[in-house]
């Protein structure tokens, strides 16, 4: 085991697909709202299951809901559902997808309004909280925050995205620097602030 893997988040662990997405991806500060959506989105079809099997299934994901494009999503039937419903290479739950076509609408709502990655953003007042946790015992599974942005967002119309669901949101697109102090993403990520 060489230093760098000896020091990084011990919830990667060494799966190379995991240890790129940490490595590359998770907290790194994200403003683009389609970009959001989609991140959020996927959280929600986490829920119950472990992160791994949905970024294993991301690509599938990815292309069996066109990108996910919102302007699409939203105008989706019954029958889209269905067809998505017997697709083997994504997670295959009603609810989950039929979520999905609600929140595509939720999302077409608030981006008319005042634009998605505004209204995400505004519960960080536009900044990156930068956390300094030593050890994963001390990272929470929700805050105050996660949880007005899970009723704001609830209240938009969006499905599966209770406070803890958002919270892990709120750490992949970098609106909290969750990374240990001593992994070594913790200081790029902060940079990237």
């Amino acid at each position: 085991m060489n230093t760098q893997t000896a020091l990084r988040c011990g919830w990667c662990g060494t799966e190379q697909i995991y240890v790129d997405y940490h490595d590359h991806e998770w907290g790194v500060p994200e403003r683009d709202g389609r970009t959001l959506w989609e991140k959020l989105i996927l959280d929600g079809f986490q829920a119950g299951l472990s992160w791994i099997t949905i970024l294993k299934k991301r690509d599938n994901f990815r292309a069996a809901f066109d990108g996910f494009r919102p302007d699409l999503i939203a105008s989706w039937t019954e029958e889209d559902i269905t067809r998505l419903l017997a697709n083997p290479g994504i997670v295959r739950h009603r609810g989950k997808i039929a979520g999905t076509i609600q929140s595509a609408r939720a999302y077409q709502r608030i981006e008319q309004r005042e634009g998605f990655a505004n209204f995400i953003w505004q519960f960080q007042d536009g900044t990156v909280q930068q956390n300094q946790w030593e050890s994963l015992s001390q990272v929470p599974a929700q805050t105050p925050v996660s949880q007005a942005m899970s009723k704001a967002l609830k209240a938009e119309g969006f499905t599966f995205c209770g406070p803890t669901i958002v919270y892990a949101f709120m750490q992949a697109t970098g609106m909290v620097n969750d990374h240990l102090l001593t992994c070594p993403c913790h200081a790029r990520v902060a940079a990237l602030a």
